[in-house]
């Protein structure tokens, strides 16, 4: 709960509304016990008395009704009306959509068609018709506004629904033998909950607009009682006369929506997960740097060298260290692989060295990554936008999802020739058929006027590839380029990849976590855990002798074709959370050989040109 308050007026809108609405709320609340003149007590002599004038703090009306007392009581009225008809619409609609989205077939079919044609009339014409049925009434109007809106919360619970019903987690309710019942209360609704609260706390001021718009059409509330409608359609013949009594009622019908939308929108926020990880905070350019101390001295040789880089996340108080003194040199025309489990920082590393790590919650708090001798962390943001993509170029995991889904591959290809190359549209495309053919693409001149969807998953990595390519890199960052690709299309890649780093001189940090990719592509590698570095070495000692425990375990997981001489073995446990880290070696809950001193004190990584992070490792080195 502490949690949600912070987030919540951490948006400063959201926090004004939620005073507002407060306050309003509150002497709505204390309306009846609030020395006010009687709401309904008419004294025509005091008619269209203009605000503090005869004793009356907001005027009266046309029947000389203190203004201030009905705006009180007509107030508590309202949102009275408004949050219950959101809370009918609400639940009814809700559960029409979860019945329909986790049944499914037919009875989602007829639920939704029926869904479909009351979204089919305009709200406002069916509310008036639902009420000329019912009659003139609040509690009329109440129903008409509730009914209304019940589609807007069936569809929205349903799609919600719909993804829910088929994950493993519902299978596995009904193979325990759970009824439709049980799982509908136990299992669906707890997640659609935040679903429906927000979609509540968004169309609560719509519909206590709703209400005042019937009331003002003399269909909701029945004079002497007072709402907030009802006082706007009485004034109306005296909008000029006497326009305080239109602006009373018209004010706080502005403030109450306005109030409401502001504090539904932060609620929105505040229950999205994505808002604990910054995810929703407007990103910066690069990432944020928090560096202590003085830059590190720049290095003497080398194209690309990273030492004692420190990334972490800041996620409300916790801090999540993903990279912690991560020390790599990468030379030209070398391929350095970084292989470690899933959530190791491999990723986060190779983001850091261009400053891609989101901020917010990304943060660069130590370290410095030198290319070329020059020192990129902190750098200008133009600086690295001249630096991305001519130097250091980034292959993605999934070529689908990194390709516009809406322009066609030689577009995306000549704006990334373009950004570099002030080259005319011609001379690029021309260079954009190259690098497909360069990629190994048939056909390449018909592939530049496809789309993305059109491709296989191989043939958009190497377009990927061929991106990576297009203005000359000196070093290309493969994340995982081969994880999504079958394994025939696998080799053809990594094939390739190899050809150009011979042909063009390329050095490769080539992100993986499997021992098979590294021992036939990478000449070093370099093994993660826990956000450090825990081996590193020429690839072929590593893979023959692993010296590290956690690396002799991985590689072990590897099966061996043809072989069967020896049981796979799994890791035990789980990689460590990196917001709490144990002391000592990460790695030692999960080994079989730790030794008491393993979890106590700093462990360095040491070696020459074979470093591992171990008092006690498998080799000698």
């Amino acid at each position: 709960m502490t949690l949600f308050l912070r987030l919540l007026f951490r948006n400063k809108l959201a926090g004004f509304g939620a005073v507002v609405l407060g306050v309003i709320v509150v002497l709505a609340v204390l309306t009846p016990i609030l020395p006010l003149q009687p709401p309904n007590e008419t004294n025509t002599a005091d008619r269209f008395l203009r605000p503090l004038q005869g004793g009356h703090l907001l005027g009266t009306d046309h029947l000389g009704r203190d203004l201030l007392s009905r705006l009180m009581w007509g107030t508590r009225l309202s949102l009275a009306v408004g949050f219950a008809a959101a809370l009918v619409a609400g639940l009814v609609g809700a559960a029409i959509g979860v019945v329909a989205g986790y049944f499914g077939g037919r009875t989602d079919n007829v639920t939704m068609r029926g869904v479909d044609m009351l979204m089919a009339f305009p709200y406002i014409l069916l509310a008036l018709a639902i009420v000329a049925v019912l009659g003139p009434g609040l509690l009329n109007a109440l129903i008409a506004v509730a009914v209304v809106n019940i589609p807007f919360f069936a569809r929205n619970i349903r799609g919600v629904t719909v993804g829910i019903a088929h994950r493993e987690f519902i299978d596995a309710a009904k193979l325990a033998g759970m009824g439709h019942t049980r799982i509908l209360l136990s299992e669906v609704v707890p997640n659609i909950v935040p679903v429906v609260v927000i979609a509540m706390s968004t169309t609560i001021g719509w519909m206590i607009l709703e209400t005042a718009g019937l009331s003002f059409l003399g269909l909701g509330s029945q004079p002497p009682q007072a709402d907030l409608g009802s006082m706007l359609g009485e004034a109306r013949s005296a909008l000029i006369t006497a326009p305080h009594t239109s602006v009373v009622p018209g004010v706080m019908i502005l403030l109450i929506v306005m109030s409401v939308n502001l504090l539904g929108d932060g609620i929105r926020d505040a229950l999205d997960p994505r808002l604990r990880s910054g995810a929703l905070a407007r990103p910066m350019a690069t990432t944020r740097v928090e560096r202590a101390g003085a830059p590190m001295p720049k290095p003497e040789d080398g194209l690309l060298q990273i030492d004692d880089l420190e990334t972490q996340f800041h996620v409300g108080t916790r801090v999540y260290k993903a990279v912690n003194k991560v020390s790599l040199a990468l030379n030209p025309g070398e391929c350095l692989g970084l292989v470690g489990e899933s959530g190791s920082g491999k990723s986060v590393t190779a983001l850091s060295v261009m400053g891609l790590v989101a901020s917010p919650p990304g943060v660069i708090t130590g370290g410095a990554v030198h290319l070329q001798g020059q020192d990129l962390i902190g750098a200008p943001y133009e600086l690295l936008r001249t630096l991305r993509g001519r130097k250091v170029a980034y292959i993605f995991q999934d070529p689908l999802s990194t390709l516009h889904p809406l322009y066609r591959i030689g577009d995306q290809l000549i704006e990334a020739i373009r950004v570099h190359d002030p080259v005319s549209h011609a001379q690029a495309h021309r260079r954009a058929v190259k690098l497909l053919e360069d990629v190994r693409i048939p056909n390449a001149g018909a592939r530049a006027r496809a789309y993305p969807h059109e491709l296989s998953g191989g043939m958009r990595q190497r377009v990927g590839i061929a991106m990576a390519l297009a203005n000359d890199p000196d070093i290309i960052i493969a994340d995982e380029p081969t994880t999504a690709l079958d394994v025939t299309v696998q080799a053809q890649i990594l094939a390739l990849l190899s050809d150009l780093r011979r042909d063009r001189g390329l050095a490769i940090l080539f992100i993986t976590h499997d021992f098979g990719v590294v021992g036939q592509l990478c000449d070093r590698v370099a093994v993660m855990y826990g956000g450090r570095i825990v081996e590193a070495g020429p690839t072929g000692d590593v893979l023959t002798a692993p010296a590290h425990p956690y690396t002799k375990r991985l590689i072990a997981c590897v099966p061996e074709l043809g072989g069967g001489q020896r049981a796979l073995a799994a890791i035990p446990g789980l990689p460590p959370a990196v917001d709490n880290l144990p002391e000592g070696c990460a790695f030692a809950p999960r080994c079989d050989k730790a030794q008491p001193s393993c979890k106590t004190g700093e462990i360095d990584l040491t070696g020459d040109t074979r470093k591992v992070r171990c008092l006690f490792p498998e080799v000698a080195l």
